[in-house]
């Protein structure tokens, strides 16, 4: 067992501001104080039972000797030296453990989750159905083609929809997330170059955009250089045309951008960066502002990954894996991954693979996974997509822009919008901590909404803002939601402002008091071993718990 906890130390309880008594389990009512998974089970027992190998033999009654000698060595081979060190539980303690886990957490299905640049946004059931229909679920990546037409449909026809919303080319479907797809991009960028015999080893990466855009660039081998932003929180042409160069591949732009606004220049970032000879990879992290609205290839993107577990409602986070189609320009389009799911004239449905690729895929620049993406996430995006139609698609972007705008315009009274003045925002609202009493911050507040009952809002990002608040409220909540959210913010900020003692030690109504996030950073404990204890007293696996 790995030893990095060899203290003991665990945070403790919040007493969530009740009297001193405590309770034989260390529960509080409903507030559970969960063991850790190895205080529970035992290492020297398990919750399944096996045959011992004379039993195994006794069922395979036919067998003989000299077969189940050779089975017999192939088991030995493989028989465990050492304990594998993992708790043994039943199926009840098993389950009644992680769920006891669950309610200590936070989920959209709970309420508002108000992280800026998340879209977490109401995972439809509809959506959830479609994906567990047995066609879809219980089928194999490596299943002869011919038996899975119905699912290749499936990502072809989620493939022209992408197409379709963004004015592009061409789509790869296997990325599976979005720093994915900006590594997707940014190869097909690079292929390109090289195709053109151009060693560009520049890009150029504005301040608004997301952090991964750098370490994606980096990444794949480019020098990162910053480009500022204008007071008004967006990118400065001038300063962008003057870096230009023969060096310079292109730009990572990201629009909306992290400070929740719309680049107005984006045509006219587009037109010098082609006209310098590099090429525009647009961040779709917050396609859910202009879905249906806005097509990015219009605006002179060449590729674009887009977050099927954002725009189009997938479960991300703890809820599932994430998708990062990346929508390509026809200049970038021949250049992208395989495998991918062509449609022929017959009607039927074929993933170009290696195999093939020379002839109909020639300058791919390879592959980006095992097999063929995320198929869970693509049968939601497409039942998102179709149960919402192309008008459907556009009032998401209009609701979701009202919601962040609501706030803004509800809040900025009391917390500073530091691009209040910049018009109208579009998916997300911002505010920084100025203005709050002496000593007090953004995770001052951020803690004390907690125990309002709110997961907090994402916190000081983006970093061109000092003490950043960023809020996404997307468009799956209604006006009595965004009130009740709103005055639970006003009152802590306000709590803030007046410099409430109290506040400093929120929250207090939490499964665990306020932690040491620096300590956590920089002394993380990751591991568990079991304490050592004095001859003839119970260990915690015996006592069930700490």
């Amino acid at each position: 067992m790995s030893t990095p906890n060899a203290s003991g130390w665990r945070p403790e309880m919040n007493a969530g501001g009740a009297d001193d008594s405590t309770t034989f389990t260390g529960n509080r009512a409903l507030m559970l104080e969960e063991p850790l998974i190895f205080e529970i089970g035992s290492t020297e027992t398990t919750g399944v039972d096996f045959d011992e190998a004379g039993g195994l033999h006794a069922s395979l009654g036919g067998v003989v000797e000299s077969e189940w000698d050779a089975v017999s060595d192939r088991v030995d081979a493989l028989r465990r030296t050492e304990t594998i060190g993992l708790p043994g539980l039943s199926e009840s303690e098993t389950v009644r453990h992680y769920t006891r886990l669950s309610r200590q957490n936070y989920a959209i299905d709970l309420g508002l989750f108000p992280l800026g640049s998340c879209t977490m946004k109401h995972n439809p059931r509809l959506n959830e159905k479609v994906a567990r229909m047995p066609g879809f679920a219980d089928i194999h990546p490596l299943q002869p083609q011919e038996t899975v037409q119905g699912a290749l449909g499936v990502i072809n026809e989620l493939a022209m929809w992408l197409i379709k919303l963004t004015g592009m080319h061409g789509v790869a479907m296997t990325p599976k997330a979005g720093a994915h797809g900006e590594l997707c991009g940014i190869l097909c960028i690079k292929a390109a170059l090289e195709a053109r015999g151009e060693d560009r080893r520049v890009l150029l990466v504005p301040e608004s955009a997301h952090g991964t855009n750098p370490a994606t660039a980096a990444f794949a081998g480019f020098r990162v250089e910053d480009i500022p932003a204008t007071p008004e929180g967006r990118v400065d042409l001038e300063a962008l045309k003057a870096r230009l160069g023969p060096d310079v591949a292109g730009v990572m732009i990201t629009n909306p951008n992290t400070c929740g606004l719309f680049e107005r220049d984006m045509k006219a970032i587009s037109d010098a960066v082609h006209a310098a000879g590099g090429y525009v990879y647009c961040d779709g992290a917050n396609f859910n502002a202009i879905v249906g609205k806005v097509r990015p290839g219009d605006l002179g993107v060449d590729a674009m990954h887009i977050n099927l577990h954002k725009t189009f409602s997938t479960p991300h986070g703890g809820g599932g894996p994430g998708s990062g189609p990346v929508v390509l320009s026809e200049a970038l389009a021949p250049y992208g991954p395989i495998p991918y799911a062509a449609r022929y004239a017959d009607g039927s449905f074929k993933l170009v693979e290696e195999e093939s690729a020379g002839a109909e895929h020639p300058d791919t620049f390879g592959r980006m996974t095992a097999f063929h993406g995320q198929m869970g996430m693509f049968t939601r995006a497409l039942a998102y997509i179709l149960s919402h139609g192309a008008d459907g698609l556009k009032q998401v972007a209009e609701d979701a822009v009202l919601n962040a705008n609501y706030i803004l315009r509800s809040l900025d009274d009391i917390l500073e919008a530091p691009f209040g003045g910049s018009g109208p925002c579009m998916h997300e609202a911002l505010f920084t901590d100025n203005g709050l009493a002496e000593g007090f911050s953004t995770l001052d507040i951020a803690k004390g909404i907690i125990d309002e009952g709110y997961h907090p809002m994402t916190v000081y990002f983006p970093l061109v803002v000092h003490g950043a608040m960023l809020i996404e409220p997307t468009e799956t909540e209604s006006k009595a939601v965004l009130d009740q959210f709103i005055g639970a913010l006003r009152s802590v900020a306000m709590r803030a402002k007046n410099g409430d003692p109290a506040l400093k030690s929120a929250p207090y109504f939490a499964p665990r008091a306020r932690l040491d996030e620096t300590r956590a950073a920089r002394s993380p404990v990751l591991g568990w071993s079991e304490p050592a204890v004095a001859p003839g007293e119970p260990s915690l696996s015996e006592i069930g718990g700490s």
